[in-house]
């Protein structure tokens, strides 16, 4: 999933800590919002909706319409700013790579929208379905419910707030080791261009005392 270049989501910036909009951004947001409603009933529809996803995305319709039934959760058939904005920070989290980050602060809510059916629980179907909001491998979701899921097939909020702390802080690791990489070739290709004029310098030393002893 990713969104699509020169949308508006595109030119939103996402504080990479919390994981929120400034409120700049919210206020633009919520005028675009009110763009989209045509029917001026502060809610947007599946139709409004689908066309929205479908013009700033590359989801499937498939999977919007799956979305949508996320986060219309008392099935009214609309949804209104409040589920839009968290819709707009999940979509801007995954396109700066900060799903980890984001499932880790705003864990309560996205556990309620994966609990779709109120149960206080999550099962695996559930995180199967969508885990493509969250950048989440099928292998990563077999080690989630291997490790953290101690209640039986399902977790609770608990288990879940576990597994967000270990993938954020795994996350994390994974950055400091790419930030070390990048240090290191950084290091490297300036020991190597210290070492090329090195050679240089005695190169030119060489020669000039080459040229010297033939003319003695």
């Amino acid at each position: 999933m990713r969104v699509k270049e020169g949308s508006f989501l595109w030119y939103l910036y996402l504080d990479k800590i919390y994981c929120l909009l400034s409120f700049r951004n919210v206020k633009a947001l919520l005028e675009y919002f009110r763009l989209l409603d045509v029917h001026r009933k502060n809610t947007l529809n599946d139709v409004l909706f689908y066309h929205f996803l479908h013009y700033v995305t590359n989801l499937k319709s498939r999977q919007i319409r799956m979305v949508f039934d996320m986060l219309d959760w008392n099935a009214v058939g609309e949804i209104g700013f409040e589920e839009f904005y968290l819709l707009v920070c999940i979509l801007l989290s995954h396109q700066n790579h900060l799903e980890e980050q984001f499932m880790y602060c705003h864990s309560r809510h996205v556990f309620r929208l994966l609990d779709i059916n109120g149960e206080q629980r999550i099962g695996t179907t559930n995180f199967h379905m969508y885990r493509f909001l969250f950048n989440i491998k099928r292998e990563q979701l077999r080690e989630f419910f291997h490790n953290f899921n101690i209640t039986g097939d399902h977790l609770n909020y608990k288990e879940f707030k576990i597994y967000t702390i270990f993938a954020n802080d795994k996350a994390k690791e994974k950055q400091r080791m790419e930030r070390e990489k990048v240090e290191k070739r950084k290091r490297l290709k300036s020991q190597l261009k210290k070492i090329v004029y090195q050679i240089g310098v005695c190169q030119r030393f060489l020669k000039s005392n080459l040229f010297n002893k033939h003319y003695e």
